[in-house]
């Protein structure tokens, strides 16, 4: 899977992006991330991206030419790819849609919005609108992060049990919260660990597990 971001701050993402899971993908599965830096596609000497609303109000818009030429961009690199916005006016974004986006062949490209928004016109070009939760970011930055990593820890090769992302909260019907675990020492600080998961008694601990998913 390729996976394009179009920012302001492309510095943000170097290292999310090359620790821990994702650069496990990256290696495991070859996923490629792109960073696309908007300003390069700005306008005149000084680059400009954004400008005032027409109409008046506080704050700066994103013009919808830059990112226009980014998204084409991205594109000409990847036809098939999925155009991606967060913002507050998208669907609440839940992990059967990181199952369907991870299992879909087409790439991704996500343009991460700034300053007061952005003119509505961009909407022209993107594939889905997404909102990762209520409430409001200072950019489309960490949304971005938060879709690319619910995203590629599903790949397959990445995680690294078989089981390990079907077992895990919000697969049933984005509802379902996985059961508590337990390890070493049996004892810590008066609290135990239940008896049935030191029993060795599959069946049993299987139905403990079941009975406590929440």
């Amino acid at each position: 899977m390729k996976i394009q971001v179009i920012t302001l701050f492309p510095e943000m993402f170097e290292g999310v992006l090359n620790s821990s899971m994702m650069w496990k993908a990256q290696e495991r599965a070859g996923v490629q991330f792109e960073l696309i830096d908007l300003r390069q596609f700005g306008i005149g000497p000084r680059k400009q991206v954004d400008v005032p609303p027409y109409g008046g109000g506080d704050g700066m818009l994103m013009r919808p030419e830059p990112v226009f030429a980014a998204i084409e961009h991205a594109k000409k690199m990847d036809p098939k790819a999925r155009v991606l916005l967060p913002t507050p006016r998208g669907k609440l974004y839940k992990q059967s849609d990181a199952k369907r986006l991870a299992g879909d062949e087409s790439g991704l490209i996500i343009f991460c919005p700034r300053y007061e928004g952005y003119d509505e016109r961009i909407t022209k070009w993107v594939d889905e609108q997404i909102c990762i939760g209520n409430y409001v970011l200072t950019g489309g930055e960490l949304p971005a992060m938060t879709i690319i990593d619910s995203v590629v820890r599903l790949l397959p090769g990445v995680l690294g049990g078989e089981q390990s992302a079907a077992i895990e909260s919000f697969q049933d019907d984005d509802k379902m919260i996985e059961f508590p675990q337990y390890t070493r020492p049996e004892e810590f600080e008066g609290m135990k660990v239940p008896d049935v998961l030191l029993s060795g008694h599959h069946a049993e601990i299987e139905k403990w597990r079941k009975e406590n998913k929440r």
